[in-house]
């Protein structure tokens, strides 16, 4: 299944900012775990602390 780009920049924005585990949104919305970590890697907002966010969401998926 083709995601539109929009699709893939809010499952983005759900699993930076949710407080969910990325397997829990993938899981949600229907799409593989590897899938929406690679989304995430090419549709990350670039904004200033976004690295820091995204830091903060890799620590919480890991002590999860």
């Amino acid at each position: 299944m083709k995601h539109t780009e929009d699709f893939k920049r809010e499952a983005v924005r759900i699993a930076l900012s949710s407080g969910l585990s990325c397997t829990r949104v993938a899981t949600d919305l229907g799409i593989g775990k590897s899938t929406l970590a690679k989304w995430i890697v090419d549709y990350r907002p670039d904004e200033p602390g976004s690295g820091q966010q995204a830091d903060l969401a890799r620590e919480n998926e890991r002590l999860r």
